[in-house]
């Protein structure tokens, strides 16, 4: 191989470990997984920015012999990013560990009940025709019908600190 391929392999293969692990379960995996696309990003950055060259200092040296400072500028910024977001992951698996002593990522069963679902378009669904327990939240019959319950009584509704009154005309 010549070393004009070498590169686009190393990078390649950097992004397809990291998109691997990051569709782990295990949060460790995923904070792996995040690390390698980031330093598969700034190889790919660094590789954009041609031959080397004389510093990009004004006075210094010609234009033409001068290197493009705009891929090093974007790699240290993609640094900080990569190390923002490793933090961000190093809390949330800390976290998970304190109170579950454990960094793998459950299963939902609010996901598991959607996934069992038979398919149907949404353009198809008539909200009217869903299992109380599947409809929208702010489906219209239910507030109607919270309303004729409640009908005369003072009581404050769930979601904000007023009164229920009827809808004026």
């Amino acid at each position: 191989m010549t070393p004009t391929v070498v590169l686009p392999v190393i990078i390649g293969g950097l992004y397809a470990a990291g998109i691997y692990l990051l569709l782990d379960r295990s949060l460790t995996r995923v904070l792996v997984g995040f690390l390698l696309l980031g330093n598969a990003t700034n190889l790919l950055l660094l590789s954009t920015g041609g031959f080397r060259g004389l510093a990009p200092i004004l006075g210094y040296a010609e234009p033409e012999d001068m290197s493009d400072p705009l891929p090093q500028a974007l790699i240290l910024t993609a640094i900080v990013i990569t190390f923002g977001i490793s933090a961000f992951v190093l809390a949330m698996i800390h976290r998970s560990w304190a109170l579950a002593r454990n960094e793998a990522v459950a299963n939902d069963e609010e996901d598991r009940r959607i996934a069992g679902r038979h398919d149907t378009d949404a353009d198809e669904l008539d909200p009217d025709e869903l299992a109380p327990e599947d409809r929208p939240a702010a489906h219209a019959d239910s507030l109607k019908a919270r309303r004729r319950a409640t009908a005369g009584a003072d009581e404050l509704a769930d979601d904000v600190a007023l009164p229920l009154r009827e809808d004026r005309p």
